[in-house]
């Protein structure tokens, strides 16, 4: 029997949704059946699925509130069936900081919540300064400044490692 699987996402400039969508298709080339939705539009029973996966972006260094009140409110039911949890994030582009061992974030997030997910990962975002708000172009570029991070207004850069999304579906497959 396939698994029946939800992912469930909060995105802010849209690589979340873009990551989940790449998972959507591994699971479906694997003849899994999977729902993407919204977090924002999320009404079903959680154990209608065998496994479900929340992904999850960062803004200024905090996940959406939503996630955390997602996570609060359904932890029984995430309890009882095979969870996956991942962050996606800009300082994940930093090797040394792309595990939920070493990512600040992450490492973060599951000191405030009462949640241990199966499998958790992370993963570098994109930084597209041309999309954001004056005010986000602004905040990013000095955090991008203070972590030597790329600060042309022009920069569009995608970090993304799209075979460790392939690899995290795979995982998914098995759990």
């Amino acid at each position: 029997m396939n698994a029946k699987i939800g992912i469930v996402y909060s995105t802010v400039d849209g690589q979340t949704l873009k990551i989940c969508n790449k998972l959507r298709e591994v699971l479906q080339q694997n003849n899994q059946e999977v729902d993407l939705i919204s977090i924002d539009d999320f009404n079903e029973d959680i154990t209608k699925y065998d496994k479900l996966v929340l992904g999850a972006s960062i803004r200024y260094g905090v996940h959406n509130n939503k996630v955390i009140e997602f996570i609060k409110t359904n932890k029984t039911a995430l309890g009882s069936i095979k969870t996956a949890f991942f962050s996606v994030n800009l300082v994940a582009r930093k090797p040394e900081k792309n595990t939920p061992e070493t990512n600040p974030y992450v490492v973060k997030f599951f000191k405030t919540i009462d949640w241990k997910p199966t499998l958790v990962k992370v993963f570098a975002g994109k930084l597209d300064y041309k999309k954001y708000s004056f005010f986000d172009r602004k905040m990013i570029q000095l955090i991008m400044w203070m972590t030597k991070g790329p600060t042309n207004t022009d920069a569009k850069i995608e970090y993304t490692n799209w075979e460790k999304v392939n690899e995290f579906g795979q995982e998914l497959i098995k759990l």
